[in-house]
């Protein structure tokens, strides 16, 4: 039942934030809170952008300035032109803010070993793999579906990934200039549409559709791709449910593909997904498939 699935979630939260004593007075120590430490151990990792620290951490910009100005008046950071933009401002650590996250750490890794250590060797290899599929987990659950323009840095991004994974995978290689065409225009409304998955801080998936009809009743997917990180993990599904929806809306009544031979897994996610085996329709090089399915 969803109260029990909620219930045991719950009394995880419980549990571990008793075992990480987060509710001590003594937590991290120095009067730094988590969230503080997290943005002070972000900076130290590379990211200095405000804007890209607030997509990682999910802090809206009040927040987000207020722990700043904290970290600064602490000393623990600082405000400087960034090298590559003297207009813009970035931040970065200063030497005491090192030397507090190198505190930090090691109270960190004694916690984490004296929880190792009341296990056996075994419990310890469980331990740490759960913790990892926990980590996996969380991360679907912040992935969001919306529509992107196809000629966006992460929609770039995302179709870089998937062309280099094709020309991994096909026989012959794998060159865009040679298959069916997906242009930007043929992927923005009023012609089709590109969505993307990402998590808060990164692009994970894409998909998109394009009228293959005058009228607009039949459309062909093109560009399905998800991060080899996330798959498993239900993104690609996500990604066609959306399709399906925007496609309906913009009146299509088919979804048509083609694919490869050697996309084994793709024919029978599509296959399971309620689409059926058509004669192919163009002149794709790399078309050795072609399925379809009805959508009213």
């Amino acid at each position: 039942m969803a109260d029990d699935r909620i219930a045991r979630i719950r009394n995880f939260n419980r549990v571990i934030t008793r075992r990480l004593g987060v509710l001590e007075a003594s937590f991290l120590g120095g009067g730094l809170s988590l969230g503080k430490a997290r943005l002070l151990y972000e900076i130290a990792s590379g990211v200095t952008e405000v804007r890209q620290l607030r997509a990682k951490l999910g802090l809206d910009s009040g927040q987000m300035s207020r722990m700043l100005r904290s970290l600064e008046h602490k000393r623990l950071i600082e405000t400087v032109a960034d090298p590559a933009d003297a207009r813009a401002r970035v931040v970065r650590v200063t030497r005491a803010g090192r030397a507090k996250l190198d505190k930090l750490e090691s109270k960190t890794n004694e916690g984490v070993e004296a929880w190792l250590s009341a296990l056996s060797p075994a419990l310890q290899a469980r331990f740490v793999a759960a913790t990892e599929e926990i980590v996996h987990l969380l991360d679907a659950s912040e992935i969001s579906i919306r529509p992107e323009d196809p000629q966006s840095d992460e929609a770039r991004w995302c179709l870089e990934q998937f062309f280099q994974e094709l020309a991994a995978r096909f026989e012959t290689g794998f060159d865009p200039r040679l298959t069916a065409s997906a242009t930007p225009a043929e992927m923005t409304p009023p012609n089709g549409i590109f969505l993307l998955a990402t998590l808060p801080d990164r692009p994970v998936g894409c998909v998109a559709f394009k009228r293959l009809s005058d009228d607009g009743k039949i459309a062909e997917i093109k560009r399905m791709w998800v991060s080899p990180s996330m798959r498993g993990l239900g993104v690609a599904r996500r990604l066609l449910l959306s399709l399906e929806a925007q496609a309906r809306q913009a009146g299509a009544k088919v979804l048509r593909l083609s694919t490869n031979g050697a996309l084994t897994e793709a024919q029978t996610f599509y296959r399971a997904s309620g689409f059926y085996e058509i004669p192919l329709f163009d002149d794709d090089p790399y078309a050795q498939l072609a399925l379809e399915k009805r959508l009213d």
